[in-house]
């Protein structure tokens, strides 16, 4: 292949595809996209018509690409958890340029950082004293861990030494911030007395962990908050999944308020799950004790940053986001959206199923559902049209709990574009 009969840069950037490329990744990447594909192109690799097109491949492989998700899970943690409501988005998009994260618009001087966020979040949750974000659920128990236990003992029922995903487990998470953990009870039963007991001059707080995604059933006991609060040192509770207030529908989930009532003196929790807003720690509690994990070194480093700070402020003030919309879907509206898609769709079903929340909340809490059920080649197909359904029984499943009902079109042409002759 000749050097003339390669498309230059300056006619490939000016193409529509590409040019719309440069708003998205920036000129620099967009030329070194096309650098490589030129390249390969002199090498025979590529066909010059290929060239443009091997540009934007490699483009796409640069960011994360939406999907639709059809598998019933609420929180799909490999799918980015909680979904972020409108409110969410448009602040992120405010966010991403110039703000006032950290600056007070009517003196000009500096102000805390994400005050806004942190109002809200207090406003939620008024048993707090006060709150503070970090940049994830780990990292809120890692500064607890440095702030208040450094080179002392943190005491946890051996029935919460939990893996928290991809193989990452809490006392290996406790130990590299330099406390001792002190285990106490058994796996199926830990009473206060076992707590009282390895209490001592050493106890930096004790720790109460919600197992999560996993229960333990049978010959079982353990300890209250209530209980646990009497002893005489801070009590932290790890709800987990960012439950803020009681939920009739996960009578079993732990929440903040219920655990600061009981006396806690810090809960922890993610914000990307049953809250439904960014990735994101939460902290809340005693104002003292809130206080010092603030003023901790390691808080710089564990920081939420302005987007999250944004994302998470609109989300606790806006409307309902996407995971309470999902949770709060009546199996009526799913069964007759269901019927709409397959009636598009030749050859599908309409099976009723039960969907999960996931992201290791709620663990054994089944809601009804209806899903479109289809040949179980299906499933590669679709993920290649950006559509994640779920194999059971020897079928495809989209439960259409966790599809928007304004992706319903869409679901649509992405079961005709799958590739069955008889969907097309």
């Amino acid at each position: 292949m000749t050097r003339r009969s390669i498309p230059g840069t300056g006619a490939l950037l000016s193409s529509s595809p590409l040019r719309e490329a440069v708003a998205v990744h920036g000129r620099t990447a967009v030329k070194a996209a096309i650098h490589k594909a030129q390249q390969e192109a002199r090498e025979g690799r590529l066909s010059s018509e290929d060239v443009a097109s091997a540009a934007l491949a490699a483009l796409s492989r640069l960011v994360a690409r939406p999907v639709l998700n059809a598998t019933g899970v609420l929180i799909h943690t490999n799918l980015g958890r909680a979904p972020l409501s409108e409110a969410a988005r448009a602040a992120l998009s405010a966010a991403a340029g110039w703000t006032d994260v950290e600056f007070d618009l009517a003196t000009g001087r500096r102000a805390a950082r994400g005050r806004g966020a942190l109002a809200a979040l207090g406003e939620a949750v008024p048993d707090a004293g006060a709150v503070h974000v970090v940049n994830n659920n780990a990292a809120a128990l890692l500064l607890c861990a440095l702030a208040l236990a450094p080179g002392r003992e943190i005491v946890i029922s051996r029935g919460e030494l939990v893996e928290i995903g991809d193989g990452f487990r809490i006392p290996e998470l406790l130990t590299a911030g330099g406390a001792r953990l002190r285990e106490v009870g058994t796996t199926n039963r830990t009473t206060a007395r076992d707590y009282a007991a390895a209490i001592g001059p050493d106890t930096g707080f004790v720790l109460k962990v919600h197992p999560s995604n996993f229960r333990v059933e049978g010959f079982t006991s353990a300890a209250s908050v209530a209980e646990l609060a009497g002893l005489g040192v801070p009590v932290v509770v790890d709800i987990g999944s960012g439950l803020l207030a009681p939920d009739p529908r996960l009578p079993g989930e732990p929440d903040a308020a219920s655990a600061l009532r009981a006396g806690a003196a810090l809960v922890t929790a993610s914000a990307d799950k049953l809250l439904g807003g960014p990735q994101g720690g939460l902290l809340l509690g005693d104002r003292d004790l809130v206080t010092t994990l603030r003023r901790h070194p390691a808080a710089r480093a564990l920081r939420a940053g302005k987007l999250v700070l944004a994302a998470l402020e609109a989300t606790l003030r806006g409307p309902l986001p996407p995971v309470a919309e999902m949770l709060s879907a009546d199996a009526d509206s799913l069964r007759r959206r269901a019927h709409a898609v397959a009636a598009a769709v030749r050859g599908a079903e309409v099976v009723e199923t039960d969907s999960v929340v996931g992201g290791g909340a709620a663990p054994g809490v089944r809601l009804p559902s209806f899903a479109v059920a289809l040949p179980e080649r299906f499933a590669a197909a679709l993920r290649a049209e950006r559509v994640v359904g779920r194999a059971e029984g020897g079928r495809c499943l989209l439960d259409l709990r966790t599809v928007d009902p304004a992706d319903d079109e869409a679901l649509v042409r992405a079961v005709l574009a799958a590739g069955d002759p008889r969907c097309r």
